[in-house]
């Protein structure tokens, strides 16, 4: 069915994660297809107007992709891979440039702005360029 699946992983919704990495891997299992976990480091706010360095961000995409690896454990089938920029974008980003043909989103319990699905979701739902699993 799938060939490529693109798990977006947000750290601060933890619980989450295992579920959508089961998905990928119940819907991999078929055809073997290639599981990356994705997850994007997003600026700091405008009003915070803090500067980072270049080498500050790559630490800092080292870190989340070690704290990734260790929780994905002994799955080695699953690539990492660490963004910078807007969560929505930065996954749509990396879905097109790697013709991923399934993105897997967790969304969180959305407010009065995003009543359907949690806003990053929802963006990737309405701009991606393939197939987009959102697990609630």
């Amino acid at each position: 069915m799938f060939n490529k699946i693109l798990v977006a992983v947000d750290p601060s919704f933890d619980d989450r994660q295992e579920e959508a990495l089961a998905t990928a891997r119940k819907l991999a299992s078929d055809t073997l297809a290639e599981i990356t976990a994705l997850t994007v480091l997003e600026p700091m706010p405008g009003h915070l107007s803090v500067e980072v360095d270049h080498d500050t961000k790559v630490e800092a995409a080292d870190n989340a992709a070690t704290a990734l690896r260790d929780r994905l454990g002994g799955a080695s089938e699953i690539r990492v891979f660490v963004r910078h920029g807007k969560a929505a974008h930065e996954i749509i980003e990396h879905a097109t440039e790697n013709d991923v043909d399934c993105i897997i989103v967790a969304s969180h319990r959305p407010g009065l702005s995003d009543y359907f699905i949690g806003s990053t979701a929802s963006r990737v739902v309405r701009h991606a360029p393939c197939t987009v699993v959102v697990l609630r």
